[in-house]
């Protein structure tokens, strides 16, 4: 009966959802299915004609990048193959700030404002049109087919974001129980909480978990901890993302849940640049994705070299992403991965972590539930949270011009929201926040290592 509602869903159901929304998911998820088994030179071709369409379209509708072309004595016929890419500048999130509306196609429809979740104290706002949500969900869509599950199959969400908490309404809770996902808040990690969804856990046997590692983690932990089996439900597969994934988090849910884990990279703004498949490798999302490593300098680098990501959406051309600077560290690999898939992969993932807060109570918090307080507050430029006891928080904030009280008293109140009442909350009005010595930017720091915090949340 499962599979019967499984292929309903899939066959049905999801692509009427999909259609009423306007979206090509379907059609672009059949073309995903077929082009991952093409070789990596056919593979490269499909993505240079792509790139040829792409750009021809970006000059001609969005303003910044006709003005960049014409300024830099560039037509849209120069570009012609990835590698021309490299002769164009880096695209940064200032520069998307200081050009939102000139990055807008003048022909786009139906744009979607978004948020970025500001991991490096710097959130960015960016529009979405509805050919990236389309090729963005089908690249989703295939990447869990690999696993052996597909939509319509029990899954358990473990997400933090308020466009998904926030969006519960009738309308999205009846989608959900249809869809036959259940979304678990992943800001809300109380030991009380955690017992509540293991059991929600058990009760919904689900063939699948999406979220992040650190949460599942935790989950995994308290379950462990306490007693309770969850290697007996069926799960599939648990895909992590947002977060680099440690190997302790990796091996504690996949003994606790009893499945794999497949780690995901991308993100908002990026994009859904790669998946792991049951052998290991991270594929890129070659069709739509273009990647490229470059050094401090926005020189390419050569395969097996780390250096900072930075990825060309070629579903991007109502708000486009050329050459976009991610933050993130990797290394792309030069071998065909044995799967058999021609999709090129990144052979490493550096530098994505979020810390853990614990307030007073206990409860483990991501990150992110003090990240979103400052976020979307349009006069701080940059931010940084330092938890320097249970008892006592530091935010550092960089304005221009200042915030004022009114703002000041606004973040604290919000902070012992989450922390406790008894917390004091110093909020330092900056110039500059420094980097750590490693030249990386830590948006939320802790006296407290994050792991040792979440192994004893989970044994408590």
């Amino acid at each position: 009966m499962t599979e019967v509602y499984t292929r309903f869903v899939r066959g049905l159901l999801f692509p009427l959802h999909e259609r009423l929304k306007g979206h090509r998911t379907v059609a672009v998820h059949r073309e995903l299915e077929r082009t991952q088994w093409l070789s990596p030179p056919a593979l490269q071709t499909y993505q240079n004609d792509r790139l040829r369409g792409f750009v021809a379209s970006v000059y001609r509708q969005v303003p910044y990048y006709r003005q960049l072309l014409d300024g830099l004595g560039f037509g849209p016929g120069d570009i012609t193959q990835a590698g021309d890419l490299a002769r164009l500048p880096l695209l940064d999130k200032a520069t998307i700030r200081a050009n939102t509306d000139a990055l807008k196609a003048r022909d786009a429809q139906d744009l979607a404002r978004f948020n970025t979740g500001g991991s490096s104290g710097e959130p960015l706002v960016f529009y979405i049109g509805k050919e990236r949500i389309s090729h963005d969900v089908a690249a989703k869509w295939r990447a869990t087919r690999w696993w052996d599950v597909d939509i319509g199959d029990r899954e358990m969400v473990v997400w933090g974001s308020p466009i998904e908490l926030g969006a519960q309404d009738r309308l999205r809770r009846s989608r959900d129980r249809l869809l036959r996902t259940k979304l678990l808040p992943a800001f809300e990690l109380s030991p009380t909480n955690l017992d509540r969804f293991v059991d929600q856990i058990r009760s919904f046997r689900p063939r699948m978990l999406f979220g992040y590692p650190s949460s599942l983690a935790l989950i995994a932990r308290h379950a462990r901890a306490m007693g309770q089996r969850l290697s007996d439900l069926g799960i599939r597969v648990a895909f992590v993302t947002a977060e680099r994934l440690y190997d302790d988090q990796r091996a504690d849910i996949e003994q606790v849940f009893g499945c794999r884990v497949a780690n995901g990279y991308g993100g908002r703004d990026a994009g859904f640049v790669a998946h792991a498949c049951p052998q290991g490798s991270l594929h890129v999302t070659s069709e739509d994705i273009i990647v490229e490593i470059v050094n401090p300098a926005g020189e390419n680098l050569p395969a097996g070299e780390s250096g900072e990501i930075v990825v060309t959406h070629l579903a991007t051309r109502d708000f486009p992403f050329i050459r976009y600077r991610t933050g993130d560290i990797g290394a792309l690999g030069d071998q065909v991965c044995v799967c058999g898939r021609g999709l090129p992969v990144l052979s490493r993932l550096e530098g994505r972590g979020t810390d853990f807060i614990v307030a007073q109570d206990g409860t483990v918090m991501h990150g992110l539930a003090l990240i979103y307080v400052l976020r979307d507050i349009a006069a701080v430029d940059q931010f940084k949270i330092v938890q320097e006891s249970l008892d006592r928080t530091r935010v550092l904030v960089k304005s221009q011009p200042p915030i004022g009280d009114a703002v000041v008293d606004a973040i604290a109140a919000q902070f012992k929201r989450r922390l406790g009442a008894g917390v004091t909350v110093d909020i330092e009005r900056v110039e500059d926040i420094p980097r750590e010595r490693s030249g990386k930017f830590r948006y939320v720091v802790s006296a407290v290592d994050a792991h040792d915090r979440a192994r004893k949340a989970g044994a408590g």
